[in-house]
């Protein structure tokens, strides 16, 4: 017997219906390319976006037909977003930080038809017109610019096409499991990998993300993300929010600390969410002007361990909560979040502290294990290092347009990570299997050593991989940024390491450089630091 309930599909242009129907006067900042400020809202937002579907119709899309964008968090794309799922196409966020030959790459293997992009990019997008075979349609997203018409041949103009379109466009009525976003990862060997998302999976990862146990987006809240809306859709907020009828304030492409503290300050933020290194400028441009940053909640950090002493400062100076997670591109990306359980609350304070250092428990939906090198199950004991894999509901199956696949191991997916998970499902990231180092047959974690060289006062940043040793096979060196104004010494960076490790496992050497290496998404190249350093220990 069957239950006895509506059925309807799952689809993303549901979401932003609702917004528009519930939280439709509920406002949208936008940051432009060119720095002004523009205030929207979803009712504004969700008719621009049927006009938009419409006037991508009257170009000729077929279903299913790929987009791309070239931009930055603002409302033109979050307009997209809507404008290409909701009529069934495929909205494909394109990284414009990575190189010329890789941008052509991926957007050459999406087949992308159209192509919208920002400002910015107007001399990129000229480079790589001709390479990019399939591209009918490029569009600038603003209003007309016979300069921009000057470098890019047959230019269309964001604010005129819509015009052309219908704002009672009717969404049609899709199959949930069609298709509806494709982000590029290049976390992977070889050319960056496609993951192809769908409407299901994005609205149940939506669905999710509202949890109290994971972001817990809601009505109340002003939520500023500065994850690029090109990274893994950033962080899928911008279905989220829609759901809940969160304020939204789109940064643009200026995320320096000064700029994102301004926009805390003056628009009320009361929830943000970003990378590490995001973070660094932040709080050190919060210290420097004196802002107690007071509308400020709660802060999301993921894309890379959260140093220990960064949430320090967020929770004691500014009485904000800081929320641990982790996730994949192929993981739409949510896979944990850190919030504590009850029987937490009784804990002395320093313990609770303790676990919010890792990167949190699953939601409903995602499963998660660890396996020794052959796949056998390892016990989840909170010491046990194993490979972590993953499963769920908004994890994929296969990369895009791949063949000859053999992606997932007995319906698991090999996430690259080495884990522990506790009884509870806490589970922490002892570092990338590339990452992590042997010594001696030993095991030492770069990410342990790296949350304390940047807990030193005097260092801005650091890294730390394993390079060759003629005794030990691999020893770490640390590769450390001083901070402003400061000039440690090897000795007294390495002493810091003191009483807080084992004596074996502090790194041998310190190396000092101006800058780390990043890739696109602000995660720093070990590859090239173990690369350039990788004599640094040898005789």
């Amino acid at each position: 017997m069957l239950g006895q309930m509506m059925t309807q599909p799952l689809l993303i242009s549901s979401l932003i219906d609702h917004a528009q129907r519930y939280h439709g006067q509920t406002e949208i900042i936008s940051v432009e390319t060119d720095g002004t400020v523009t205030e929207t809202n979803w009712s504004e937002i969700a008719v621009n976006a049927r006009r938009l579907a419409s006037a991508l119709t009257r170009l000729g899309l077929e279903p299913q037909d790929r987009v791309g964008t070239l931009a930055w968090n603002n409302r033109r794309h979050l307009e997209i977003y809507y404008a290409t799922s909701g009529a069934g196409y495929v909205c494909h966020t394109v990284n414009p930080r990575l190189f010329p030959e890789q941008l052509t790459y991926i957007i050459n293997h999406a087949q992308d038809r159209v192509l919208f992009f920002d400002a910015t990019f107007i001399p990129l997008v000229a480079a790589l017109h001709g390479a990019l075979t399939d591209v009918h349609h490029f569009v600038l997203m603003g209003p007309r610019s016979d300069e921009a018409a000057a470098q890019i041949p047959d230019l269309k103009f964001y604010d005129e096409l819509i015009e052309t379109g219908d704002a009672a466009f009717e969404w049609p009525e899709l199959d949930e499991n069609t298709a509806s976003g494709l982000c590029y990862t290049s976390g992977t060997t070889g050319h960056p990998k496609g993951v192809l998302y769908s409407h299901r999976s994005t609205v149940l990862h939506s669905f999710a993300s509202n949890t109290r146990d994971v972001i817990g987006f809601s009505a109340m809240d002003v939520v500023m993300p500065v994850v690029p809306m090109f990274h893994v859709n950033a962080w899928g907020s911008p279905y989220a929010c829609a759901m809940s009828g969160s304020r939204l304030v789109l940064p643009g492409p200026d995320l320096h600390g000064e700029a994102l503290v301004n926009l805390i300050d003056t628009y009320g933020v009361t929830l943000a969410m970003g990378v590490p290194t995001i973070w660094q400028g932040l709080l050190a441009h919060a210290a420097k002007c004196g802002t107690s940053l007071k509308s400020l909640e709660r802060t999301v950090i993921g894309g890379a361990a959260c140093p220990p002493s960064m949430m320090d400062i967020f929770r004691n100076k500014y009485g904000v909560d800081t929320v641990h997670a982790w996730g994949m591109s192929e993981m739409s990306p949510l896979g944990t979040a850190n919030h504590p359980l009850a029987k937490h609350l009784v804990l002395p304070l320093d313990e609770q502290h303790l676990i919010r250092l890792s990167q949190g428990r699953p939601p409903f939906g995602v499963e998660l294990k660890i396996v020794d090198d052959d796949g056998n199950d390892l016990p989840h004991d909170g010491e046990t290092q194993g490979d972590l894999m993953v499963r769920g509901h908004w994890v994929l199956d296969s990369y895009f347009l791949l063949q000859d696949q053999d992606l997932l191991q007995d319906g698991w997916f090999a996430t690259g990570d080495v884990a522990t998970l506790d009884a509870d499902g806490y589970m922490t990231i002892r570092d990338r299997s590339k990452d992590i180092i042997k010594s001696g047959g030993e095991w030492i974690s770069s990410v342990e050593l790296e949350n304390i060289a940047v807990a030193h006062p005097k260092l801005a940043t650091a890294a730390v991989v394993g390079v060759p040793h003629p005794k030990w096979d691999e020893r770490p060196l640390l590769v450390a940024v001083r901070a402003e104004g400061e000039n440690p010494s090897e000795e007294e960076v390495l002493a810091f390491f003191e009483g807080k490790i084992a004596k074996w496992q502090i790194p041998d050497k310190v190396v000092f450089v101006d800058a780390l290496p990043l890739n696109a998404t602000g995660k720093v190249l070990k590859r090239n630091l173990r690369s350039d350093f990788k004599d640094a220990l040898a005789g």
